[in-house]
């Protein structure tokens, strides 16, 4: 089997999910399991080139996963200006992406990158224009849709199990320590809205292309946000003012008439199964999703249940859900959006998770913020180039 080997330069793996997600469980995944099979009798061997600001913490990350320390790099203009690399991805704070992506398009190169991928609505749609000028293959990290929780329930609506779907409800979030007592789980820049902080710009191009893809088009956004946290603690342990929001509560009306709640926050502990979970409430069936398990209920065994506010509860509602099972390995959520975008480079094959798509995510938190800004529910238009 003929074995092709692609150079890609990968652009904040020092910072945790660049690290965790992209380096380690998808593209140095990829190169444990042989490479990726392309399914025309030749096998594609990624070969990262690591891109960042500090060079011995990217020579240390090459020594520890056995790449090449030489094979990183402080200087992206060069890296971009080698030949031999042929994708460019990019995982760096929002305020930075913006200008990289350019210079990679500029470049030639094909382009992964996570989202948002810009800080403005404006922005993305000029990448998405700039990509598609250029003739580029492009790409963007919609993680969510992989996810063995979320893929069930996508099962599940393909199956028509919900009939006619009326509403759908996330919770997602956990209490993100202030960093004084104990240090904080997530950077300080999330918190700063300067720096392109802010969760409503952090997770509603999640929910964009997630209730895009499983349940319809986004046509209106009503958003409360609020910094219920002020003042916070730095990684030098000193103190900030917050400046960004640290939770958002969002209601959506879909394609269809089905309305969505999803709240998202950094302050609130949880009392769930799962960090984030999804109800999904139709004329025939419920189901309740997270990250990796799905349960649900159907119309025909839906329990009867009378309000009685005198009499204790007794019944054990949570009995009467159902598993939904695996019927399937689910390989890491990363690592297979991963290998679907290097086919689509490599195979052509087709890919809709594209720059557009990206910016579909920024134009959905650039209306939320407004609508919170001005009080009341905006209309989401139909995003074009």
């Amino acid at each position: 089997m003929a074995v092709r080997t692609v150079r890609i330069a990968m652009n904040g793996v020092t910072g945790r999910m660049g690290h965790r997600q992209h380096l380690v469980r998808s593209i140095l995944a990829i190169r444990e399991q042989g490479g990726l099979d392309l399914g025309d009798g030749s096998t594609l061997w990624p070969e990262p080139v690591l891109v960042g600001r500090r060079a011995a913490a990217l020579r240390a990350l090459a020594e520890e996963h056995g790449l090449d320390p030489d094979h990183t790099s402080t200087d992206l203009d060069a890296v971009l200006a080698d030949d031999s690399i042929e994708i460019y991805f990019d995982a760096q704070v929002t305020s930075a992406r913006v200008p990289a992506l350019k210079r990679a398009i500029a470049a030639g190169k094909h382009v992964y990158t996570e989202k948002p991928t810009a800080p403005s609505l404006d922005e993305a749609r000029e990448l998405a224009r700039l990509a598609g000028a250029a003739g580029i293959k492009h790409g963007v990290v919609q993680d969510k849709l992989f996810l063995p929780g979320l893929r069930k329930l996508a099962r599940l609506v393909e199956g028509g199990f919900f009939g006619r779907i009326l509403s759908v409800r996330g919770e997602f979030g956990y209490w993100v320590f202030e960093g004084d007592q104990q240090p904080a789980q997530r950077p300080s820049w999330n918190y700063r809205a300067e720096d392109g902080g802010g969760i409503i710009l952090d997770m509603f191009p999640h929910w964009e292309y997630v209730l895009h893809e499983l349940f319809g088009r986004v046509r209106s956004v009503q958003a409360l946000t609020a910094t219920h946290v002020p003042q916070r603690w730095d990684e030098r342990g000193e103190p900030y003012p917050a400046t960004a929001d640290d939770a958002a509560y969002g209601i959506f009306e879909l394609d269809g008439g089905v309305v969505a709640q999803i709240n998202s926050s950094w302050t609130v502990r949880v009392h769930r199964d799962e960090l984030v979970e999804f109800q999904v409430d139709g004329t025939e069936g419920s189901a309740v999703a997270g990250l990796r398990g799905c349960r649900v209920q159907h119309r025909a065994v839906t329990p009867k249940p009378v309000w009685n506010p005198d009499l204790p509860v007794t019944h054990a509602f949570r009995d009467d859900w159902q598993e939904v099972p695996d019927n399937e390995e689910f390989d890491n959520g990363f690592k297979a959006q991963w290998e679907l975008f290097l086919r689509h480079v490599y195979l052509d094959t087709p890919y809709a998770w594209d720059l557009l798509a990206g910016a579909r995510g920024v134009q959905l938190a650039e209306l939320g913020l407004r609508s919170t800004a001005e009080g009341r529910r905006i209309e989401v238009p139909e995003l074009s180039l």
